[in-house]
Order: structure tokens, then C-alpha cells, then sequence
């Protein structure tokens, strides 16, 4: 019997520095992080209500979550986040269900990540 390697796709996260200084700049950095707790509490709501929505085949609606999500990622510069989420509804556009499949498993990789990223950046001073 040949060895079998664990395949464990890990997904690169891109912060938009930019994006997050001038939420910094204009909102100053107690109301900047208020904002970026709030972001990580939606995203995280919004990624559970969409892994029952896709469990469910309720696409209208697990379109109408993902794109709360991508305005969500836009505001706190999570680009990656919002690509991907965006490819998720070009699939389900498309009706594409084999890409769907596999973008949306990557869509839950990604915001994993995410979340983390902003959690360990809110420990950098900007």
C-alpha cells in the first residue's frame, strides 16, 4: 500500500495596510479597533449563517450573506477575503455547484484566517 499524504490547502491572508491606516486616521485608534471587533463578531455570524445556507441549497439567500460579508471584508481591507467571497457568488451565478463546492471551502479557509490575522493585528500598534 503506497502512503497516503494529507493534502491541508492553507490560504495566504492580504491585510490592506492602507485601508486599515485611514480607518485609523479618520476614526482614531479606539473607535478604529471598536470597528474592527464589531467587523470580526459580523464576519464570524455571517460565515456561520452561510455554511447552513449552503448546507441548506438556499443560494438566494447564502448570496445575500456573502455579500454582507465582502462589504464587511471591503471596510477593514481583508481583499482576499472579498475575492474569494466574490467568486463565491460569481459559482453561484453561474450555477456552477462543482466550483461552488470547492470556492466555498476556500471561502471558510480564508475567513478563518482572517479573523486571525485581525485578531493578531489588533496587538501591533499602527
Amino acid at each position: 500500500m503506497e502512503q497516503i499524504t494529507p493534502m491541508l490547502p492553507r490560504e495566504s491572508v492580504r491585510l490592506d495596510a492602507e485601508q486599515l491606516e485611514l480607518l485609523y486616521t479618520k476614526l482614531g485608534e479606539d473607535e478604529a479597533d471598536n470597528v474592527l471587533c464589531r467587523a470580526m463578531e459580523e464576519m464570524a455570524i455571517r460565515v456561520k449563517q452561510s455554511k447552513k445556507l449552503y448546507a441548506a441549497g438556499a443560494t438566494l439567500e447564502l448570496r445575500r450573506t456573502i455579500r454582507s460579508l465582502i462589504t464587511i471584508a471591503d471596510q477593514v481591507g481583508l481583499n482576499t477575503l472579498s475575492r474569494v467571497s466574490n467568486d463565491v457568488i460569481t459559482c453561484i451565478d453561474m450555477n456552477d455547484w462543482v466550483a461552488l463546492g470547492a470556492t466555498f471551502s476556500r471561502l471558510l479557509r480564508n475567513s478563518d484566517q482572517s479573523l486571525t490575522a485581525i485578531w493578531d493585528m489588533q496587538d501591533i500598534p499602527i
